[in-house]
């Protein structure tokens, strides 16, 4: 399945991986959108030889996916998931990468707050469910639901069980 994102009414072509079960993103779109540059080529080896890491990592992080080009024929472009995304999000050096970079500062903040104090978890996971429109009948239900099945997994891995045929028996 294959989609086109827009971002400030600016193509993002993606498709989505069956088998890995995510979405994988056109660089090169992410890039041109985010530096309006007039040879995203050369913006990327230029962001790749300022950044020796990610140039190293550049074949992990980015991977051959084939998506309709501007033309409409199908080629083999370089697509990265969410992670990979982010990653080369970083190196970008444009005001218009600025808020994805807050963003990505504060969710990590966020999560390291969350890492010192595990409620902090509960309390965001409630925050979105009620952004989202969920009642807090449905909310509290769904919570419960968590907990109790984490209790479950927990007893059955302290008796001893590791594999799905055995959680049947």
């Amino acid at each position: 399945m294959s989609s086109v994102k827009l971002f400030e009414s600016k193509q993002i072509r993606s498709i989505w991986n069956e088998q890995e079960q995510k979405w994988y993103f056109s660089v090169q779109d992410v890039v041109e959108v985010l530096t309006e540059s007039s040879d995203v080529k050369q913006y990327i080896k230029k962001m790749l030889s300022r950044d020796a890491l990610l140039k190293s990592n550049w074949g992990t992080i980015c991977t051959l996916v084939e998506m309709k080009a501007a033309d409409g024929k199908k080629r083999e472009i370089q697509a990265a998931d969410a992670r990979g995304l982010l990653r080369i999000i970083q190196s970008i050096s444009s005001p218009k990468a600025e808020p994805f970079k807050q963003w990505l500062a504060k969710v990590g903040a966020e999560r390291l707050a969350e890492i010192e104090n595990p409620e902090l978890a509960s309390q965001r996971a409630r925050e979105l469910y009620k952004a989202k429109g969920y009642s807090d009948e449905w909310i509290e239900k769904r919570m419960r639901s968590i907990a109790i099945r984490e209790e479950l997994t927990e007893e059955w891995k302290n008796r001893g069980i590791k594999e799905q045929r055995d959680y049947a028996i």
